[in-house]
């Protein structure tokens, strides 16, 4: 039976914090709202529009600054992003094993796929803009038996999918946190995850 393999993105497959940053700032220039930056590329995971309003934007601006951020997103992450160390060799590992890739982001959809494009990588599904539990849809859609994430709520996406939650402590999240929220088991990096995959993965 042919595997598929889900990944998450922000901080498993790539680091756009560099970029985070300078949109941020661009989008407090803008504004006149005092950002920080800083705390929101360090703290990816959850949906914009939540990261928004845990650093002060008022709800009635929510809206407004997310749709700004987005519009200026390709413009300045995007060329900025770098793939995580061992990405593209653990896409490719389930590639060489017949499998099917799949990334389930919180992430804007149509952003998503620009960096998916911009790093020439080949997957086969990518849905954005699902948070936590509410990843396990799409993993559910397309048979995904296994899930790749660095954050508590892509572990419990997993769980929730009846997929093996496969942790990385390359986000905010240590390995005790992402074992506690539900990891089967927990990588340092993607740079771990071939072996793991060829030697233990379900078929």
């Amino acid at each position: 039976m042919t595997v598929t393999v889900g990944f998450d993105l922000d901080m498993t497959l790539i680091d756009p914090r560099q970029g985070i940053v300078k949109a941020i700032a661009a989008l407090a220039e803008e504004t006149g709202l005092s950002l920080d930056g800083e705390y929101i590329a360090a703290n990816m995971g959850p949906p914009l529009r939540d990261m928004f309003l845990s650093i002060g934007i008022p709800e009635d601006r929510i809206d407004t600054s997310v749709a700004r951020f987005r519009a200026t997103y390709p413009e300045i992450v995007i060329p900025t992003t770098v793939p995580m160390p061992g990405a593209a060799a653990a896409l490719k590992a389930v590639r060489a094993a017949g499998g099917q890739t799949l990334i389930v982001t919180a992430k804007y959809q149509r952003n998503a796929e620009l960096h998916v494009e911009a790093l020439g990588w080949e997957v086969d599904h990518l849905i954005g803009d699902l948070w936590s539990a509410g990843k396990a849809d799409a993993l559910k859609l397309h048979g995904a038996g296994v899930y790749v994430g660095d954050h508590i709520g892509d572990m419990k996406g997993a769980a929730a999918a009846g997929a093996v939650a496969v942790g990385v402590t390359t986000g905010p999240c240590d390995a005790a946190m992402l074992t506690e929220a539900g990891a089967d088991v927990v990588l340092s990096s993607l740079v771990e995850f071939p072996a793991w995959f060829n030697d233990a993965a379900p078929r």
